[in-house]
């Protein structure tokens, strides 16, 4: 018979740039055969396979000598068969067995991509191709179909899995990855985003090496230290320099994104909803959908793949009818008063923020019910009239007058014991029937599964939006899921839960923002543990950590933009010294740290001097003149000699760019040098307005700009270059 592993079918998918080739053995295995850069040759992939020398000690397939599945480069591996590596897809019977053997079937193409119900997914436009690949196990009667679509324009593959049962028997899906691919090397550097509350998203490098590596979460959330992406980079690979392929989920509960070296130096790259406490009934003639994987391969660095990240995420995840409108500059009370506000003290604020040009007053924690601290009160979304002196309509009314918008802070996922809604409906939390449930932060997190939750939460907030003016929305979640149980499915679907709370969390905002197309969510989790891109596709703003110190944000800020638009980043400036590390920073650096997402203010405006107010109106006014390029343009990663101690990055549109750079702590007896530039157009001049100087695009990015020498630590500097 023929070598089972020829390659008898070669399927190219490709954008403008990239590559994703898979293949069809004569065993009937789909199989990974090339991720990367586009090919210009066509080049046939059929003795790939048939090339490999033997390894020893591994099983033999479908009673084939030396046809080892274990050492070949399965598109969706599973269970059960000699591939004894980790699988994709984990899927019992009515016996309890969990062997799975899936071979091709056939191949289905759109000239569209349809929507994952239930699920955030990326729109496509007309330049859009989707390839539907049919795999089954027909003992089974299980069909598995890998839906990747390519955008041409972006340079972007979008992967997610159908799970259809079509025989008359229940199955039970244990695991279902959304995004597989074995690489024929381990020659990588890993990437990663992790950190903690307070220090998320920071860029975190491996060198691969034999056995599991990666990130997860089991929190119900992404989590502060860790989000759903994974990057197999070369080694050495740089903001401007080397390969690299990343990963992202669009997704927003428990996640897995993992790379697994095996014995022969192959690396199996994974991504999806985690495992661990999952499990889905699937009966008979029903279907389940896998969330949606991005994936990007850049070949000149981190710099281009952020650049595919974000545009793709601003064009076609975020809703479109904000997505590219410019966001407004915010006071948000929280650090100004806490809980310790009337109407009086709230206007007073006001006034102070329309004097220095602020656009947009956010009302804050402790608007409503008895809250006066967090012990009570989440649930209960009535305005207290007496702490606001009257109807939230009529303040909302006197801070409109004063020339501002509005928004207003809530937590919809949570309730508190001393509420009425848990007074009434006690059953509506997380929690099985025998065990005291958790209580963190004097909250229990409400059964977003359930679907009177859901109806209650968009009752309740689509009359307070539709009786007041309130155009910006801030959506809090301040802790995880513990007791994760609900009383909406029967003892053996319990590993439903968690994705059933995050299709409920889902269909709430889709609800919301459907209705109100206009009104803008800013998500928080605690600061940014829940900031995804699962979540972007209906909060057009994510407070990016509740850290607002400069310095620290500056890693927190560079991991979360390798991925996320600028627009969709809520930074602020806060008072010194920072509240959370008690640094003291000047005024000019936290404007231009806070200055890489959407600039807020989030301090106490009453109490700051004259001099000081006539600053920060002077950074409003300037930052409104050059608002789109910051909040739009193309974010670039700058070389610096000091990597950690110093910082530069450059946003641009065509014809202008921001220059920005912050010293850390300054060295003493130095001569600073100049910065350079990347990524402009090599014939082109700029103006700066600092120097007041013409120059050519080669010369700044060989050369660069002169660097000013540092008047103390957390010193920064800005350019604005026009070109000419």
């Amino acid at each position: 018979m023929d070598n089972p592993r020829t390659i008898v079918q070669q399927f190219d998918l490709v954008t403008t740039r990239s590559q994703m080739t898979l293949g069809v053995m004569a065993s009937g295995h789909l199989v990974c055969l090339y991720l990367g850069p586009r090919l210009a040759s066509r080049a046939s992939f059929k003795n790939l396979l048939t090339d490999l020398n033997h390894a020893s000690y591994l099983a033999d397939t479908d009673g084939v000598h030396n046809f080892r599945l274990e050492q070949l480069p399965l598109a969706y591996p599973t269970f059960g068969n000699p591939d004894l590596r980790e699988p994709a897809l984990v899927v019992a019977d009515e016996t309890g067995s969990r062997i799975t053997d899936l071979r091709f079937d056939h191949l289905e193409t759109y000239p569209h991509k349809p929507a994952i119900t239930g699920l955030p997914s990326a729109r496509w436009d007309e330049q859009t191709r989707t390839w539907a690949f049919v795999l089954k196990d027909e003992r089974l009667h299980l069909q598995v179909t890998l839906v990747i679509s390519a955008d041409e324009d972006h340079d972007v593959f979008s992967q997610h899995v159908i799970c259809t049962n079509q025989g008359s028997h229940g199955l039970t899906i244990e695991r279902a990855f959304s995004f597989n691919w074995d690489f024929l090397s381990d020659q990588y550097q890993m990437l990663n985003l992790t950190g903690a509350w307070s220090r998320e998203n920071h860029l975190q490098w491996t060198p691969l090496k034999q056995g599991f590596q990666g990130v997860d979460s089991k929190r119900g959330a992404s989590g502060h230290g860790q989000n759903p992406f994974i990057a197999l980079a070369a080694p050495g690979t740089t903001w401007d320099h080397g390969q690299v392929i990343g990963v992202n989920l669009v997704y927003s509960g428990n996640f897995i994104a993992q790379a697994n070296v095996d014995m022969h130096q192959n690396t199996r790259l994974q991504i999806g909803i985690n495992p661990f406490n999952f499990s889905w009934q699937l009966n008979a003639h029903r279907t389940f959908k896998t969330p949606e994987a991005t994936i990007v391969i850049a070949e000149h660095g981190l710099n281009e793949l952020s650049a595919r990240y974000q545009r793709f995420y601003q064009d076609n995840l975020m809703r479109s009818a904000i997505a590219k409108t410019p966001r407004p500059v915010v006071i948000n009370n929280w650090e100004a008063t806490y809980f310790n506000f009337n109407k009086q003290s709230l206007l007073t604020l006001a006034k102070k923020a329309k004097q220095v040009g602020a656009e947009m007053f956010v009302l804050d924690d402790g608007w409503f019910g008895q809250r006066n601290n967090d012990t009570s009160s989440l649930g209960d979304w009535i305005p207290n009239t007496k702490k606001l002196g009257g109807s939230l309509t009529a303040l909302i009314k006197e801070i409109n007058q004063l020339g501002l918008h509005f928004g207003l802070w809530v937590e919809p996922e949570m309730v508190s014991p001393n509420s009425d809604l848990y007074r009434r409906h006690p059953n509506w939390i997380v929690a099985d029937e025998k065990h005291q449930p958790q209580l963190t932060r004097s909250q229990y997190v409400l059964d977003m599964s359930r679907s009177d939750v859901q109806d209650y939460l968009i009752d309740t907030l689509d009359t307070l939006l539709t009786e007041n003016n309130i155009e910006y929305l801030k959506w809090d979640m301040n802790r995880n899921i513990t007791d994760a149980y609900t009383q909406t499915v029967p003892p053996r679907r319990q590993g439903e839960f968690e994705h059933r709370y995050m299709l409920g969390l889902y269909s709430v905002l889709k609800a919301l923002v459907t209705k109100h197309s206009r009104l803008l969510i800013e998500g928080c989790a605690g600061g940014g543990g829940r900031f995804d891109a699962g979540m972007l596709a209906y909060c057009s703003a994510i407070w990016t950590s509740d850290d607002t110190d400069a310095i620290a944000r500056l890693p927190i800020q560079e991991g979360t933009g390798l991925l996320y638009p600028a627009a969709a980043m809520s930074a602020h400036v806060s008072a010194v010294p920072n509240e959370q590390i008690g640094r003291k920073t000047s005024l000019t650096t936290r404007r231009i740290v806070a200055e890489q997402g959407c600039l807020g203010y989030e301090l106490d405006l009453t109490k700051l001097t004259a001099a000081e107010l006539a600053a920060i109106q002077t950074q409003i006014a300037s930052y409104k003149k050059l608002r789109r390029i910051l909040q739009f343009g193309q974010l670039i990663r700058l070389p610096v000699a000091e990597p950690g101690n110093q910082w530069a990055w450059l946003k641009k549109t065509a014809d202008q760019i921001i220059v920005d750079r912050v010293t850390v702590l300054v060295q003493p007896n130095t001569v600073e040098k100049r910065q350079r530039l990347t990524g402009l157009p090599p014939n082109a001049l700029y103006f700066e307005q600092q120097t007041q100087r013409t120059y050519a695009a080669d010369f700044l990015m060989q050369v660069g700009l002169p660097v000013d020498r540092p008047t103390g630590d957390f010193f920064s500097q800005r350019w604005i270059l026009s070109r000419v």
